[in-house]
């Protein structure tokens, strides 16, 4: 019997092996060889590298406080607005309180004002014309007897200096007032008045170193400036003694000068004594050209006994002068 053999395939058994033997032995060399990354290049050390690391430190904590800083400065801003709007509004509702308590207190001064001016100083008045005519009429006759309430009125010119300081402004002033009326009511005419601070500071500079007309309207004039006249003050009533005299005084007049204070804060007493003696010289007979009167408004004696030594050294200054220069002193009991 023949036997047939078969053709023997392309690809065998043997190839295959092969093949699979090939590939299995690259993925061997593939496992078992390392592979390494590579190393980084480092760079060149920079010596700077600490100074520049330290600098970005310190910006990023500036960038950080800085932003602290805008959030406080917001938080300010808006703190000083509500403030702002806040001290506004009390200035506003301030304002409009003391505008209407100044109201009411003008009106209440006005009324009080006008019922001594009309009332009491009307009648006072009254009582004291005749006796007034008597004395004019009868210029022959002695001195001494042209006295009212201790103050003689045979002068032509009359000056006011007043003491404009805090303590006179603040707790005599509504006295003021009603003295200053009350000498006014006892000189019904003069040939000129004049105001001035105890600093020869004049309550109307247009008149610098002129006499103010005697009219009823120049008086009104003065009693409505008096209210709120507040000029700066160190209450030595001797320098507005010595400017009145130096800028009016005349050998053909006859002067008075009122002084209105509580306090003396001068150096010297008797330098004030001596000064004006040599401005104020005597006429022929011996009698002063300017009579020196004075009133005084004891406001320091509110104060407690250590306190009140200039309200004496005033006192002691003025019945000095008002006695070397022909005038009266008048202390008051109250300064309300």
């Amino acid at each position: 019997m023949k036997l047939s053999r078969r053709d023997p395939p392309e690809i065998g058994i043997s190839f295959l092996d092969t093949i699979t033997c090939g590939i299995g032995a690259i993925i061997l060399l593939m496992v078992i060889t390392v592979t390494a990354p590579p190393e980084p290049v480092r760079p060149t050390d920079d010596p700077r590298a600490a100074q520049i690391s330290q600098l970005e430190r310190t910006l990023f904590a500036s960038r950080d406080e800085m932003k602290a800083a805008i959030v406080r400065l917001d938080t300010r801003r808006e703190e000083l607005a509500a403030k702002r709007k806040e001290i506004a509004d009390m200035k506003k509702a301030t304002t409009a309180t003391l505008n209407e308590q100044t109201r009411a207190s003008a009106a209440e001064q006005d009324a009080a004002l006008n019922a001594k001016v009309y009332g009491e100083l009307e009648i006072a008045h009254q009582k004291l014309t005749a006796e007034m005519l008597r004395l004019y009429a009868q210029k022959d006759r002695p001195r001494s007897e042209n006295y009212i309430g201790g103050i003689p009125i045979d002068s032509e010119y009359i000056i006011f200096i007043i003491d404009t300081s805090g303590s006179m402004f603040n707790y005599a002033w509504p006295k003021v007032m009603e003295v200053l009326v009350q000498t006014l009511t006892v000189y019904p005419q003069v040939k000129g008045l004049q105001v001035l601070s105890d600093q020869g500071s004049y309550m109307f500079p247009e008149y610098v170193g002129r006499w103010i007309e005697d009219t009823p309207a120049r008086r009104r004039a003065v009693i409505d400036r008096l209210r709120t006249w507040n000029v700066f003050s160190k209450s030595s009533p001797a320098e507005g003694i010595e400017a009145a005299i130096e800028q009016f005084y005349r050998n053909d007049r006859k002067i008075s000068l009122y002084v209105y204070g509580d306090e003396f804060t001068g150096k010297s007493i008797t330098e004030v004594v001596d000064y004006v003696r040599k401005l104020n010289r005597p006429d022929a007979n011996g009698a002063p050209h300017v009579r020196i009167h004075a009133v005084g408004f004891p406001t320091q004696f509110a104060n407690p006994p250590g306190l009140q030594i200039t309200g004496i050294r005033f006192a002691a200054l003025m019945r000095e002068l008002t006695h070397r220069n022909g005038g009266s002193f008048i202390g008051l009991n109250s300064f309300r």
